[in-house]
């Protein structure tokens, strides 16, 4: 990684989740804002064609790049799940946005050794917005390096969250309203667009309450390496714990104290 001159030149995991995850977002874009016929999956959540194209697209770019490297995606399910090494895939994170016309969704994109998230980018392709990272290498917000903010205290915080009606379930107590009084700014710039602002420093916190690991892996990797933290809700610092907590490090404490922790 080339520093003095603030430009990206990583490694080759780094270069290869980037240019991934910008090839995928801009088929993706493609297909913003057109006619696309809307599915319902059996979970509930919407899907297009733009999804399932995208993701197909990854498929083929990995497939001719990373031959014995396996895939796991969101639309298409596992394709050499003993693989080592694994590419971890969601085309459309937010295709309620997406479908919507709202601009905030993003293209998610990571690669795995079991448990351990190498590398990573998030990519908003409608926002014009990448931040791409590896282990080691940092965070790299549209080509220079970025980190997440210092603001230490929770009266100057934003917090965001994907859709707060899922934090208010009694074993969470209304905690997200109790600590959004508490902040300067709580909204619901949510999904991978959310961990993409904590990362470059323009908001503090960002969580869901329920993640597979197709959307928290790239997260994980974008939030640690800019100097941030990510964990699940039982505070482990992990991509696969079905949600996600990600923080600057000065208010990590705090934040978890606020939303998970004992009175």
């Amino acid at each position: 990684m080339t520093e003095t001159s603030g430009t990206l030149h990583g490694g080759t995991l780094l270069s290869a989740v980037h240019d991934l995850a910008r090839a995928v977002g801009d088929a993706a874009l493609a297909r913003f804002r057109t006619a696309l016929a809307v599915e319902t999956k059996a979970d509930g959540s919407p899907v297009t064609a733009a999804d399932r194209d995208a993701e197909t697209l990854a498929r083929a770019w990995l497939t001719q790049r990373f031959p014995d490297d396996g895939v796991l995606g969101e639309e298409h399910g596992a394709l050499r799940p003993d693989a080592r090494r694994v590419w971890i895939i969601d085309p459309i994170d937010g295709t309620k946005a997406f479908v919507r016309g709202v601009p905030l969704w993003a293209t998610l994109i990571a690669v795995a050794e079991g448990e351990t998230i190498l590398a990573g980018a998030v990519y908003c392709p409608a926002a014009g917005e990448l931040v791409a990272a590896a282990a080691g290498e940092g965070a790299w917000w549209n080509g220079a390096r970025c980190a997440v903010s210092a603001t230490a205290s929770l009266e100057r915080a934003t917090i965001l969250t994907s859709d707060d009606r899922f934090l208010e379930r009694p074993d969470r107590g209304g905690r997200w309203t109790a600590l959004g009084a508490r902040v300067a700014v709580a909204r619901t710039w949510g999904d991978g667009f959310g961990y993409l602002m904590v990362a470059t420093g323009r908001a503090e916190a960002m969580l869901d309450s329920t993640m597979n690991v197709w959307d928290a892996a790239a997260p994980y990797a974008i939030v640690t390496e800019a100097g941030g933290r990510f964990t699940d809700w039982t505070g482990r610092a992990t991509a696969h714990g079905g949600g996600g907590i990600a923080t600057n490090a000065v208010l990590a404490s705090a934040i978890r104290a606020a939303l998970v922790e004992s009175p």
